[in-house]
């Protein structure tokens, strides 16, 4: 069992724990996950593209990267009343965190940015957890995002300090550490987690994970992506990630920090029914689900609705739902 929760993980530690055998890792985590979590609740989010394409960051896994010739079609930044819209079918479909995504570097303080805020507002006032990924922030633009009502905001380290040059050139790790920072001087969580199957080492997950655990508080919401690999991106032809790799690195953030709740995102189209309980027993408790298929409009594939409302009922998992105080 775990003592505290610790930022103060060496990257020995974390090593140690990385390379347990793999089932008893999994215990331990699971051990873990039932300390500090009910673990018969899942949460579903869905993810909406709000803008998409265009994005000026050369992201070597990016289908919406400008420098990627991937055939998405740059969409302007939709209208509020469509994304709301979204949102109430979205709610009504058991999704209790709703999330934007905005493919932006950074955001400017112009109209775009009012019509995101007011967004939030609308949005938080159906009831849900509302989340928002829009690239680097000031402190003041938390803070009006904070004000308009954001629970989280999603800002991904991807990958380890040492690898991520190899992946992104337009914008540094510490960039990415000062958004969270950022973040931290206002209420909204934390989303912060990374992509595995970049081509990345071991050595390379085992310092990403000791980076993510050394965060001070830790993130409230930890995502571990799949690469999904994109046809005209840098990474399309990456080896694949085999199940195994997946589970180790989720059952490590579930001992790493045990009070975030680990979320399956990106690549989990590709697993099968095993697959995810694996994933649930070594302490995932959320995912990304979606109405098209799609996690990011025409983007990156994600499971729907129906066939993960089946799933969850079937492991004898049920849907978390908020209470006022949640929000």
């Amino acid at each position: 069992m775990t003592d505290a929760v610790r930022s103060d993980w060496t990257i020995d530690e974390v090593q140690a724990l990385f390379e347990l055998p793999l089932l008893d890792l999994i215990r331990r985590a699971g051990q873990v996950h039932q300390e500090f979590h009910d673990t018969e609740v899942v949460q579903v989010n869905q993810l909406l593209s709000i803008k998409t394409g265009a994005c000026p960051e050369d992201c070597g896994y990016c289908s919406q990267s400008v420098h990627n010739d991937t055939g998405v079609k740059p969409e302007p930044l939709m209208v509020v009343d469509e994304v709301v819209r979204t949102a109430k079918r979205a709610k009504a479909k058991g999704v209790t965190r709703f999330c934007m995504g905005a493919a932006w570097r950074d955001v400017k303080d112009n109209a775009q940015f009012d019509r995101v805020l007011d967004m939030v507002r609308q949005v938080n006032d159906l009831g849900l957890e509302v989340c928002a990924t829009l690239g680097m922030l000031t402190a003041d633009q938390a803070r009006r995002l904070d004000e308009a009502g954001l629970y989280a905001y999603n800002h991904n380290l991807d990958t380890s300090p040492e690898y991520y040059d190899s992946v992104i050139t337009t914008r540094t790790y510490q960039e990415r550490l000062d958004t969270i920072d950022n973040l931290r001087t206002t209420n909204i969580t934390v989303c912060c987690g990374g992509i595995i199957g970049m081509g990345e080492s071991v050595a390379d997950r085992i310092s990403f994970l000791q980076r993510l655990a050394t965060l001070d508080p830790h993130p409230e919401s930890v995502p571990i992506n799949v690469l999904s690999r994109v046809p005209g991106t840098p990474l399309q032809d990456a080896d694949d990630v085999e199940i195994h790799e997946t589970v180790r690195m989720i059952a490590a953030a579930r001992m790493l920090m045990p009070t975030s709740v680990v979320r399956i995102a990106a690549g989990r189209h590709l697993m099968s029914f095993a697959d995810q309980a694996l994933c649930f027993l070594a302490g995932a408790n959320s995912i990304f689900s979606s109405e098209r298929n799609m996690m990011l409009t025409a983007t990156t594939p994600c499971a729907d609705h129906a066939s993960d409302r089946a799933m969850l009922a079937t492991m004898g998992l049920r849907p978390r739902v908020l209470a006022s105080s949640d929000r």
